[in-house]
C-alpha cells in the first residue's frame, strides 16, 4: 500500500478480527501502539503485523478508540466520501419508505456508515445527535450536504434542531447542549410539528420530547396492532405519548387504556387522541406498569382482549442483563395471567443487550410459567429506515412479537 498521510494505531489480534468481521470499533484495550495521535483525527488502523485494516476518526478520550469509516484501502475520507454516504442513506430511505419519507430516519449512525451521527425526519424539520468527535468537527459540511440530497429528493427542510444531550458526548470530550442550527434558510421554528404515521397524525415536540422527539422504529409493528385491534378491548402499558394505543383505536379497537407514569407523557398523548378525533375511545391512566398488573387493584382476568408491553430499555449495558431479564419475564407473565385464552399479547424489547434468544426464551418461560402456550402471529423488528449492518449487533436492536395466548 502506497504511503498514507494519517496518523496511525497498531491494535491486537482480538482487534484485527473483530475488524475482520465488519465491526467498525477500536475499544481503547486493543491499541497496542500510538504515537502523537490527536483527537478526533483521521487515523490508519495496523495489525501488530503492520498490515492496514482501516481508517477512521481516533479518539483518546473515549473508549471506543477509534471509529473505522472504511476498510477499503481506495477510500479517502474527504468531503466527497462523507457526501457518497449521505446521498445513499437519503436515496435508500426515499426507496424503502415511499410516502412516509416525510417523517423517518436519514443517518442510523454506524449503519450508514457514518459513526456517531443520528438525523430525524419530521416534515420539514431535521432533529440531529452528534455523538463523535470527528463527526462534530465537520458536521456543517454534512447538515449541507444532507440538505442538497434531500432537495435532490423534492424535499425542503426549513429547520435544524440540534440534541446533543448524550452523556457520550462527554466521554468525547463534547459539551452537552441543544438548540437550532441556522444559516442556509434554515431559521428557528416553534418546537413542534405534527406527522403521519401509518395514516394517523402525531404531534413531536422535538425540543422537549424523549431522543429526537418521537420513536419512529416501532412503525411497522403499530400498524400490525392496527390491524389487529378492531373489536378488541386493549390495555396500552409504557403508552409514552400514545403511539401504540392511537393507533389501535384507529384500528377499531372498542375500548383502550393508555398506562403511563408520566404525566407529561400522558398529557401529549391526550393531544395525539385528539388531533385523530379518538379521545372518546381512549382512557388515559397514570400509573407504574409493574404496580397496575401486579397490585391489589390489577384488572380482572379477561378485562382486556390485547395486551401491549412496550417497556422502555431495562439494560443498557452487559452487566444489567439479569436484572433486566427478570423484569421483562415480571411483566410478560403477569400480562399473560391477565388474558383469558385466546387473548393476545403484543411484547418487545428496543435493548440490543437484551438479544433475540435470550428475549425468546424469557418470554417461553413467562408462558410455561403462567401456564400457557403461545401462538406466534407476527414477528417484527425496527423500521427499515433503521438498516441493521450485519456484524455489529448493536444496530439490531428492536424485537417484537404477537401471540395468541391459550
Amino acid at each position: 500500500m502506497k504511503d498514507r498521510e494519517y496518523q496511525k494505531v497498531n491494535i491486537t489480534q482480538r482487534g484485527e478480527k473483530s475488524l475482520r468481521s465488519g465491526h467498525p470499533w477500536v475499544y481503547a484495550g486493543e491499541v497496542t501502539k500510538e504515537t502523537d495521535c490527536r483527537d478526533g483525527v483521521l487515523t490508519d488502523v495496523y495489525s501488530q503485523a503492520g498490515k492496514w485494516l482501516g481508517v477512521g476518526f481516533y479518539n483518546s478520550r473515549s473508549l471506543i478508540r477509534v471509529r473505522v469509516l472504511s476498510r477499503n484501502g481506495n477510500d479517502r475520507p474527504d468531503r466527497e466520501f462523507f457526501r457518497r454516504r449521505i446521498q445513499w442513506a437519503v436515496h435508500a430511505r426515499k426507496q424503502v419508505m415511499g410516502e412516509e419519507f416525510a417523517s423517518c430516519r436519514l443517518v442510523f449512525g454506524e449503519a450508514d456508515g457514518l459513526p456517531g451521527l443520528t438525523v430525524d425526519r419530521y416534515e420539514d424539520v431535521l432533529v440531529t445527535e452528534v455523538a463523535c468527535l470527528g463527526m462534530e468537527n465537520i458536521k456543517a459540511e454534512l447538515y449541507e450536504d444532507l440538505l442538497e440530497a434531500l432537495r435532490d429528493e423534492g424535499a425542503h427542510i426549513h429547520h435544524l434542531y440540534e440534541r446533543n444531550e448524550i452523556a457520550l458526548r462527554l466521554k468525547e470530550g463534547l459539551p452537552q447542549e441543544k438548540g437550532y442550527y441556522l444559516g442556509a434558510d434554515l431559521t428557528e421554528g416553534n418546537g413542534r410539528i405534527i406527522i403521519r404515521e401509518n395514516g394517523v397524525q402525531f404531534e413531536v415536540d422535538y425540543i422537549e420530547g424523549q431522543k429526537t422527539g418521537y420513536f419512529l422504529d416501532q412503525r411497522p409493528n403499530r400498524r400490525a396492532v392496527m390491524e389487529l385491534s378492531h373489536g378488541l378491548r386493549v390495555l396500552d402499558c409504557f403508552t409514552h405519548t400514545g403511539a401504540f394505543a392511537v393507533h389501535a383505536a384507529k384500528g377499531g379497537a372498542e375500548k383502550v387504556t393508555a398506562v403511563d407514569i408520566s404525566e407529561t407523557a400522558l398529557r401529549q398523548a391526550e393531544k395525539n387522541a385528539v388531533l385523530n378525533g379518538l379521545e372518546d375511545r381512549i382512557d388515559f391512566v397514570k400509573s407504574d406498569v409493574f404496580d397496575l398488573l401486579s397490585g391489589p387493584e390489577k384488572p380482572r382476568r379477561g378485562a382486556y382482549d390485547l395486551i401491549i408491553l412496550d417497556p422502555p430499555a431495562f439494560t443498557k449495558s452487559s452487566q444489567t442483563v439479569k436484572s433486566a431479564y427478570a423484569g421483562y419475564k415480571e411483566i410478560n407473565l403477569r400480562a399473560m395471567g391477565l388474558l383469558e385464552r385466546g387473548g393476545y399479547l403484543a411484547t418487545c424489547s428496543c435493548s440490543h443487550f437484551m438479544g433475540e434468544e435470550l428475549f425468546r426464551r424469557m418470554v417461553a418461560e413467562a408462558a410455561r410459567d403462567a401456564n400457557r402456550e403461545l401462538k406466534e402471529l407476527y414477528h417484527g423488528r425496527q423500521a427499515a429506515d433503521h438498516p441493521i449492518l450485519w456484524g455489529v449487533p448493536e444496530t439490531d436492536y428492536l424485537k417484537f412479537y404477537i401471540f395468541q395466548v391459550v
